[in-house]
């Protein structure tokens, strides 16, 4: 048999495939990367924003077709089965598996019945999946998921719902894992968590994992997304200082820059909070990349507070940032208990304002690298032009080279020399500029 199986949604959620991948493949499976060749295609789906639902969603729709072929059988796994499990079989009875995060090791029980539909959706406080290994497509990124689940229950956020409360991998198993990846030489690790830096097993912490993980030979770069900034510790900090492979780049999720909006998303973070632990990321990490998450548009938000967002984003002055509109997402504490009473084109209209005005930073904060000399990991080949490679820097900035001038997986040596949008364009320096 062969299976193919497409992603939506976050980080988590291509760790999340790469375990099912090991799962299938393990049970006997093949992968193929066309549809039309698949005895059972998957959609691994998220439902944290209503727009990644209705895609995948829409997708497995379109496969409906292959259902021409009876032995053909449709899947569709992740949050979105967790979130509206019985509103799935009545809408899309085409549907032959339905599945939740924590079930993926009934998979290969499934695929041996004889009747379906199965739906599986139960969430479990203990599934950690720390015991299979990640069938990994990329050869220069390594998700590790150290944790999973939330227990920070924001008001607009359903994660805690579809994904269930926090727990921790053991220690032990996160290293291992490390060292595999290393002797793999896969050169860059990104540890993964609903609420990474809330790591807790036994006394380890999430600066121990940082560490454990930064002492490991040949891992050039180590990444983590996403920290709560309730979370941060000065050891945390301290342990980013110390190692050099850990990238110097932190993904600091904001949301909202008034604390009234923040109170109301439950937060627990003040917009005085916020900022004070800026200046002490700064003073500890003076050099720090910071990117960030905003909504605007969430309930009750006035124009005052939507000022407080602008003001935050001129004092701190991110890298780039992740942007959006409030929707509201059924179950829910905001949705249950606040009216969406912002109008669209005022939501919309507010979000216009904060991508124009985070644009001009990362203009501003990307012209300030031209002329600079800077390590980039080629990453591959650009999706608009062949005659072009593509590579991130440590703070994960894009930049773009004229393919001949490196290779792939390489860590080269890059001079800046311009930018464009988000993106900066290198070239390799001369001998005669060593």
């Amino acid at each position: 048999m062969k299976y193919y199986l497409e992603t939506y949604g976050c980080q988590m959620n291509e760790a999340d495939s790469e375990v099912v991948a090991s799962i299938l493949e393990n049970s006997g499976l093949i992968r193929t990367e066309d549809p039309k060749e698949a005895d059972i295609i998957l959609v691994n789906s998220c439902a944290v924003r209503e727009n990644a639902e209705k895609r995948a969603l829409a997708r497995l729709s379109q496969y409906k077709g292959y259902k021409k072929d009876p032995e053909v059988m449709l899947g569709l796994l992740g949050c979105v089965p967790a979130r509206k499990q019985d509103q799935l079989l009545e809408k899309y009875p085409f549907i032959d598996i339905i599945m939740g995060p924590d079930s993926y090791r009934e998979l290969k029980k499934v695929l041996s019945e004889n009747q379906y539909p199965i739906s599986n959706t139960e969430l479990s406080n203990q599934e950690l999946y720390d015991n299979i290994e990640p069938k990994r497509q990329e050869g220069l990124n390594a998700w590790i998921s150290i944790m999973r689940g939330c227990n920070q229950f924001c008001s607009y956020c359903i994660v805690p719902f579809t994904r269930g409360r926090e727990r921790s991998r053991p220690f032990e198993s996160i290293i291992n894992e490390a060292r595999e990846i290393a002797y793999q030489s896969i050169p860059q690790i990104t540890l993964l968590g609903q609420n990474v830096n809330a790591y807790k097993y036994k006394d380890y912490r999430f600066p121990d994992v940082l560490e454990g993980v930064a002492q490991v030979d040949e891992i050039r770069r180590i990444r983590f997304m996403s920290p709560h900034p309730k979370d941060f510790t000065d050891r945390m900090l301290e342990v980013m200082k110390k190692y050099d492979n850990i990238c110097n780049h932190i993904h600091l999720p904001l949301q909202s820059g008034s604390s009234k909006i923040l109170s109301a998303m439950n937060r627990t973070y003040t917009k005085e909070d916020y900022l004070e632990l800026v200046n002490k990321i700064k003073s500890i990490l003076p050099d720090i990349a910071l990117t960030t998450d905003i909504i605007v548009g969430f309930p009750g938000e006035t124009d005052e507070d939507f000022k407080d967002t602008l003001d935050v984003m001129d004092q701190v002055g991110f890298d780039n940032a992740f942007m959006f509109q409030y929707s509201p997402r059924p179950g829910t504490s905001a949705a249950k208990h606040l009216e969406d009473n912002i109008p669209y084109d005022t939501k919309n209209a507010r979000l216009q304002k904060i991508i124009k005005k985070q644009h001009t930073a990362t203009q501003k904060k990307n012209q300030e690298l031209v002329g600079e000399r800077i390590e980039v990991l080629i990453e591959g080949t650009s999706k608009k032009r062949e005659d072009e490679l593509v590579g991130r820097t440590e703070s994960d900035k894009l930049v773009i080279l004229k393919a001949g001038q490196g290779n792939i997986g390489e860590f080269m040596d890059v001079k800046i020399i311009g930018t464009a949008g988000v993106s900066l364009f290198g070239e390799i320096p001369a001998k005669s500029e060593d």
